[in-house]
C-alpha cells in the first residue's frame, strides 16, 4: 500500500469515529404523562359515571426494547350506583406488557389490573370488582385485533373467571390531524349470560399539535333498555347510546 492510500484510509476512519461520537444515540426509554376530561366515562360501550363528565389521567414508561409499563385512573360512579352501601369513587388501571414486530405485524402482550380503590361492591351481592386481566393484539396495517381474558371475577360478577372481551379497531388519518377510529367489541361474561353484550363505537380525532387531542365518539351496545344494564340506585341505563366529547393533554 503507497503513502497516499495510507492517508486516505487513515482520514476515513477519523471521520467515521468522529461521526460516531456525535450521531444522536436512540432513546433508550421514554416517560410521558397525560391528563384530560371526557363529558361521559364509557369503557366497552358501558357508562362508568352514570352519565356525567369524568376526570383522567395517567403516566406511561416505555423501554426501547419494547417493554412498558403505566398506570392510569378516572373517577367513576357506577360502583356506588350500585347499591346503597356501595363504595368506590376511583378506578386505577395498572398494566405492563412488551410490544415487537414479527413478520410485518405489530404484537403487543401484556397485563392489566383494575383497581377499584376502597371499593365496597361485595355489599351489592356480587364480588370485589377489582379484576385482572391478561390480553394480546395484532395490528396489520390500519386495523389492531385485541383479545382480552380475565384471570379473576370480572367487575364484580360472581363465578365470572374466564370472561373475555373481543376488540376490533382501525385508525384512518384523515389528514390535517383528523383521524376516524370505528370499533367493534364483544364482552362475554362467564356464567354470567344475560349481561353479555356487544358494542360499537366511531371516534373522530383532532389533533391540535403540542400533545393536546380532542375526539367525538357515537357509542351504542345491543344492551340497551335491558334489565341487566340498569343501575339499581339511580336506574340509569348504562348501555343506552351515547354521544362523549373529550379532550387529553400529554406531556
Amino acid at each position: 500500500m503507497n503513502l497516499k492510500s495510507k492517508i486516505v484510509l487513515a482520514l476515513l476512519a477519523t471521520s467515521s469515529a468522529a461521526f460516531a461520537q456525535t450521531a444522536p444515540a436512540e432513546p433508550e426509554s421514554t416517560l410521558g404523562y397525560n391528563v384530560g376530561v371526557v363529558s361521559e366515562y364509557r369503557y366497552r360501550g358501558l357508562a362508568q359515571t352514570k352519565g356525567d363528565p369524568a376526570l383522567q389521567g395517567g403516566v406511561d414508561y416505555a423501554h426501547a426494547s419494547g417493554l412498558y409499563v403505566g398506570a392510569w385512573g378516572s373517577s367513576i360512579k357506577w360502583i356506588k350506583d350500585a347499591g346503597s352501601d356501595a363504595k368506590g369513587p376511583v378506578e386505577l388501571d395498572l398494566y405492563g406488557g412488551y410490544k415487537f414486530e414479527a413478520a410485518g405485524l405489530a404484537y403487543d402482550v401484556g397485563y392489566l389490573r383494575y383497581e377499584y380503590v376502597g371499593n365496597t361492591y361485595s355489599k351489592t351481592g356480587g364480588v370485589n370488582a377489582n379484576t385482572d386481566e391478561v390480553y394480546g393484539a395484532v395490528t396489520a396495517g390500519p386495523a389492531t385485533l385485541k383479545y382480552s381474558h380475565a384471570f379473576s371475577d370480572l367487575f364484580g360478577f360472581t363465578n365470572s373467571k374466564g370472561s373475555t372481551y373481543w376488540d376490533l379497531s382501525a385508525t384512518f388519518d384523515l389528514g390535517d390531524g383528523y383521524s376516524l377510529v370505528p370499533h367493534a367489541g364483544r364482552q362475554a361474561v362467564a356464567n354470567n349470560a344475560a349481561y353479555s353484550y356487544t358494542d360499537i363505537a366511531l371516534t373522530l380525532n383532532k389533533d391540535f399539535g403540542e400533545g393536546l387531542v380532542a375526539s367525538v365518539s357515537a357509542i351504542s351496545t345491543n344492551g340497551k333498555g335491558k334489565a341487566a344494564f340498569e343501575s339499581v340506585v339511580s336506574k340509569y341505563d348504562t348501555a343506552k347510546n351515547a354521544l362523549v366529547v373529550g379532550v387529553k393533554y400529554s406531556f
